[in-house]
Parts: structure tokens; sequence; C-alpha cells
């Protein structure tokens, strides 16, 4: 298979600041500074912009004065918005275009878990289910499967906590270090996630900035290739309580518990990679299983392997593998919908020599992801520095 984005390059991304609550900023203030921080970066001009997606797109085409730039759908956001973005360039909808996310002053009501936790319908309201007994779900029929253990789950959260603690940008800087017992000796929130085991709840911003790949190479940055990407969808989010065993009615495939494989599956075949040749892994951490059960879709490992895999290094800074080396949503920034792009930020950032925290050596290919079982969603991107 070929890209469809070979002639497309991101040329940049920029985080703004993360904070567990942003009292002076709103969604749209927080945008434009992702978006003004991500220009400054390449050096690009905001009159150049041509394109604006992820949510608040019209909000900041109106703000920055941009009449006739491709937008995205409602609500877009993440590696979807990427796509769009990538997809508009190609087609020659626009030239320059920002993909952005903004969340501020949302989470109010700090007795309850935040409010994008507890979507409105029929298995929320009435019966009190909310994300993380989803995602346990998940986990805990894995656990009867395959044995796989607390202690594996507890060295995956204590790994990506480290990260986020070495991060000076990180929400949770400076709170670390973790020990996989310190995980364990954090208290149960849904059986088995203990605490310490669940992203936390943050504010702030992000951007990521694509061009031709021509205007990319002009920049002070390295240009960055969209090398495959893919999108595996099993239902709505957050609507219907997660199946284990849940599949497409029609079409054959991997049930939920390998959620993300034909995403996956597809972005190799199109890069023309396996797992072997990837640098870093900068996955979607909403729960420490949730990387077990994604290097198990993504082929890393067979199904029921993913805990020991995780094991004796393989996932830290210095491991095969490097998994969320910013410190993800569990350390660095759970802000609604700009953490769905920070992973895509993150992996550029890697492969720009950016990184002001565990920056991998020579990092050539790197892994993003989307969603997680509970969600019902799992998308992914491969992204390869241009040499």
């Amino acid at each position: 298979m070929t890209s469809a984005w070979s002639d497309v390059a991101i040329a940049g991304a920029y985080n703004t600041i993360q904070a567990r609550s942003l009292p002076d900023a709103t969604y749209l203030s927080i945008s434009l500074d992702a978006v003004l921080g991500a220009l400054r970066s390449t050096g690009i001009s905001v009159d150049d912009v041509d394109g604006v997606f992820g949510n608040l797109c019209g909000e900041v085409v109106y703000a920055l004065g941009l009449p006739g730039a491709a937008t995205s759908s409602i609500d877009s956001t993440g590696i979807s918005a990427v796509i769009e973005a990538a997809n508009a360039i190609a087609c020659g909808l626009c030239t320059v275009a920002v993909v952005v996310s903004g969340c501020a002053g949302m989470y109010t009501e700090k007795a309850s878990t935040a409010p994008w936790t507890r979507p409105d319908n029929e298995w929320v309201v009435p019966y009190g289910l909310y994300t993380t007994v989803e995602f346990a779900l998940v986990a805990q029929r894995h656990m009867h499967e395959f044995g796989t253990t607390p202690e594996q789950l507890a060295t995956v959260a204590a790994t990506i906590r480290n990260n986020g603690s070495d991060n000076p940008a990180a929400v949770y800087a400076d709170r670390g270090p973790f020990t996989p017992q310190d995980i364990l000796d954090s208290r149960m929130v849904a059986d088995p996630f203990h605490l310490l085991d669940c992203a936390m709840t943050a504010e702030g911003g992000c951007a990521v900035l694509l061009t031709s790949m021509r205007r990319a190479r002009d920049t002070a940055l390295p240009a960055v290739r969209i090398l495959g990407a893919g999108l595996d969808r099993i239902g709505p989010f957050y609507q219907h309580p997660p199946s284990y065993g849940l599949a497409g009615s029609r079409i054959p495939g991997p049930s939920l518990a390998l959620l993300g494989r034909r995403a996956a599956e597809r972005a190799f075949a199109t890069a023309g990679l396996n797992p072997d040749d990837v640098d870093v892994c900068e996955f979607y951490d909403p729960f420490s299983f949730e990387i077990i059960r994604q290097f198990e879709a993504f082929g890393f490992c067979k199904q029921g392997e993913g805990g020991d895999f995780v094991m004796d290094g393989t996932i830290g800074p210095d491991g095969r593998f490097p998994v969320t080396t910013d410190g993800g949503l569990m350390a660095f920034s759970h802000s609604r919908r700009p953490q769905l792009l920070q992973r895509v930020a993150r992996g550029v950032h890697q492969l720009q020599d950016q990184c002001v925290s565990h920056q991998v050596p020579e990092a050539r290919v790197a892994m993003c992801s989307n969603g997680g079982s509970g969600a019902m969603f799992t998308d992914v991107m491969l992204l390869g520095r241009d040499d």
C-alpha cells in the first residue's frame, strides 16, 4: 500500500501550560495559545493558515480572522482530526492546517469524577457506571483468561508515572519515583484498578501543524511524515457496557479484547513496517491495563502475553519499546480532548529531538494511539522522521 500523505508533513507541535486547573483560561483562549505556539515553533505565519481542525475550529477561525479556511467536522480531535487535516492538504483543500484542542474551566465538581467520565446514558445515570468501571471489566476478564497480575498492571503505571515525574512540563512533575508497590498500595477505585492505575484530570491545550513536505523542510525543525494510520471503531463512545467478546455483527474480526488490531494492521501495511520497526510507543494510557492490551492488539506480542511483555524494563525509558514517555494521562495531562492530540504531539517531539525528558536517541518511527476498550474505539498513527 502507498500512503496518500507522501507529500504531507507535520511541521511542529505545541503544548500550552498544563495544570489541574486553569481558572483564568477558557476553551478558546487556551486553544488560541496552542495555535500561536505551534506557529512560533515553526516560523510559519498565522496569515498562511488556511485550515483549522479539531474542536472549536469555527471559533478559532473567527478569532484569528481566517475567512475561507477549511475546517473539520464537529468534535473531531486527536488522531482522527490529524487525518482530516492531512487529507485536506493532500486533496488541495488547504496548504497549512492546524489541528487544535483545548479545555479549561470544565471540571468544577471536585467531589465527583470528571464530567467526561460520566456520559449521559441509561447505564450511567440510573446505575452509576463510569469510565473506570467500564475499563476495569475488560481488564478483569483478561486477568481471568490469561493470569495477568496486579503487579504487571502496577509496573505499567509506575513506569508512566515516573516518566511524568521526570518531565518538568507535566502536571505531576517531581511526584516520583514510584515503585509498583506504591501503585498497589494506593486505594482501590474499581478492581483491579487502584487510584494510581488511573488517569488524573487536568486542563490545557495542544496544537499540531501540518503543511506540504516541501514547506515543512524549510522550517527550523525536522519534518515528520505520516507513515500510516487506522481507525478501529466497534460502537458509540460510552453508550453500551463493554463486553470482552463483543465483535462486529456482520464483519468477522477481533473482538473488543483486541480493539485496534485492524487499525494497527492497516497502519503497518501502509507504512511497509512491523512492530519491530517502532522506536517509541506513545500509547494512550487511560488505565494501566490498556497499555498491556494495546501491545497485544498491535502485534508486539501474542494475546495473553502482554503482562509478561511489559516486565523487565521493556517499556522503560531505556527499554526496547519506551512507552508514553511524557507521563501521558497519568502524569502529564488529561484534559478531556487535548489529551488525545497530545499523543501525536509527543510522537512529533520525539522525532524532532524536542523532548525535554526521556528523549529516545535517534528515534525514527513513533507509534501513537487514542482511545481504548472501554470507549469502544482505538485509533493508531505511525509517524516517521523525514531523513
